[in-house]
């Protein structure tokens, strides 16, 4: 636990506030905080507020509600109790801080403070810029909710709060960075969720000091898993109301970051990053196609390059009947060198199509294709075979549901192809194994990696091989250790 930082009470005085208030968050500097000063009941009341977090017609509503009090009363002596109760908000608490104060009028809301009482009021009247609920690019549906998450941490939980009205569902916000005071929230069902994982991640998220985290979710990753140089993914992303709330039932805890519009869900294992919400959009049948159609792709991904080029350096390892794979003639480069160019060349093209606009996007895919692939091709700086395998890899890997498993799986590919070249045989089966192993060493927030698989669990792999109808899933997965196994209402 770190020590608390010392607090400056509410003054009676209230100029004695208003100069600490003035030199703490620059009234009077910056344009976009300031202060309304008011007579009510004889008492000097002054009301601060960040212009851009806050909804200035509501404000402007409460201003006048207050000042008809000046018609209405003549009696100071309950001059707090009057104002209090002529906040027209549903959400009003009392502030007896002068550093409570700063921390909820630049997060949106405003504080009201009284001359001659120690209390102020805190009215919550935050309006956040940012965008309506749209569906996420990276996890569209054909059939299927069109809204996703947006950057206010409001907006987000609001949506999960939607999807599941249930009286034991818990939001706990904290705010992280000495200096962002980011407010991240924890989502879980109380009767549910793992009482120790909450208090882990309670306490990781307490133990974070840093000036602030502009980088939302991602810093809060860091902190919390430890990734090292592992390129695997230890969370799963989602912009997904509907996959979030999924998770939330059966036992996960999500993490709510404000101004992020991607949710993070812990604990995870290597087999929640190739799930996919259209699978569950469809029937029982089509989603296990659709997803063991999802599971060659990954696997082409990694291995067909690798296998490819070893049959090309070992021609006697192809039957006869498959020996028309490998190039039909030689190259002025070497075909490793080709591969790890054209690996590259199409990361190049994928950050290009990010930084290239809208109306850019398509000339920039056919110049790439048709110039840059063709005439290579003719030229001789690349075989033709060497351009459909690495395509194929990365088709592959872009029907990854998880981006960041995708990557992943690029970094073990090119790993396996240069010990495939180095070590032939031998190389491949090599990098196989260290693989598997370093998947199964892995352990997120005590959760192994590939489980249900190690530790063998063989009717929660049926379900991650097979999409299993929803009538016939009634346990909650045992990894996430809920309180209440079966799905059922209590």
């Amino acid at each position: 636990m770190h020590p608390q930082k010392e607090e400056t009470p509410i003054k009676k005085k209230i100029t004695d506030n208003e100069e600490f208030l003035k030199e703490k968050i620059g009234i009077g500097k910056s344009f976009d905080v300031g202060v309304r000063k008011m007579n009510l009941l004889n008492k000097e009341v002054h009301v601060y507020y960040c212009t851009g977090l806050c909804d200035s017609e509501y404000i402007i509503m409460l201003l006048k509600e207050l000042l008809v009090m000046n018609t209405d009363y003549r009696s100071t002596t309950k001059a707090k109790d009057i104002i209090k109760n002529h906040l027209a908000h549903q959400q009003v608490s009392t502030a007896k801080n002068l550093d409570e104060v700063i921390d909820r009028v630049l997060s949106g809301l405003i504080a009201v403070l009284i001359d001659g009482n120690d209390e102020g009021f805190i009215v919550d009247v935050r309006s956040y810029p940012g965008r309506t609920p749209q569906e996420p690019d990276v996890e569209k549906v054909v059939r299927g909710a069109r809204d996703g998450y947006t950057e206010n941490i409001v907006e987000n939980t609001a949506l999960t709060r939607r999807r599941l009205r249930d009286e034991r569902l818990r939001n706990e916000i904290v705010q992280i960075g000495d200096r962002s005071k980011t407010d991240v929230c924890i989502s879980y069902l109380e009767d549910v969720a793992d009482p120790g994982l909450i208090k882990t991640i309670k306490q990781e998220l307490d133990e974070i000091r840093i000036d602030g985290i502009p980088m939302a979710d991602k810093t809060i990753e860091e902190f919390i898993v430890k990734q090292g140089w592992n390129p695997y993914p230890l969370v799963r992303y989602t912009e997904r109301p509907d996959v979030a709330a999924t998770h939330l039932l059966e036992g996960h805890v999500l993490i709510f970051v404000d101004t992020s519009p991607s949710v993070i869900i812990t604990p995870t294992t290597f087999f929640h990053h190739v799930q996919h919400a259209e699978e569950y959009r469809q029937t029982p049948m089509i989603g296990a196609f659709l997803r063991w159609i999802r599971f060659g792709g990954m696997l082409t991904s990694v291995f067909l390059l690798p296998l490819w080029l070893l049959f090309v350096l070992n021609e006697n390892l192809l039957p006869p009947n498959l020996d028309f794979i490998g190039p039909t003639k030689d190259s002025n480069i070497p075909i490793y060198l080709q591969i790890l160019f054209a690996e590259l060349g199409i990361d190049v093209l994928r950050m290009a199509a990010i930084h290239t606009p809208s109306a850019l996007s398509t000339a920039m895919g056919l110049i790439a294709a048709v110039l840059i692939g063709q005439i290579a091709i003719d030229v001789g700086l690349f075989v033709s075979e060497v351009i459909l395998y690495v395509a194929l890899a990365a088709i592959g890997s872009f029907a990854t549901p998880s981006y960041e498993l995708g990557v992943a799986n690029k970094i073990v590919r090119l790993i396996m192809i240069t010990l495939v070249l180095i070590f032939g045989v031998p190389g491949f089966m090599v990098g196989v194994t260290l693989v598997i192993i370093l998947l199964c060493s892995i352990k997120n927030l005590n959760t192994p990696y590939l489980w249900p698989f190690i530790p063998f669990n063989p009717q929660a792999l049926l379900q991650v091989l097979v999409r299993v109808s929803v009538p016939l899933s009634k346990v909650r997965p045992s990894i996430v250790r809920p309180q209440n196994q079966k799905k059922q209402a209590n």
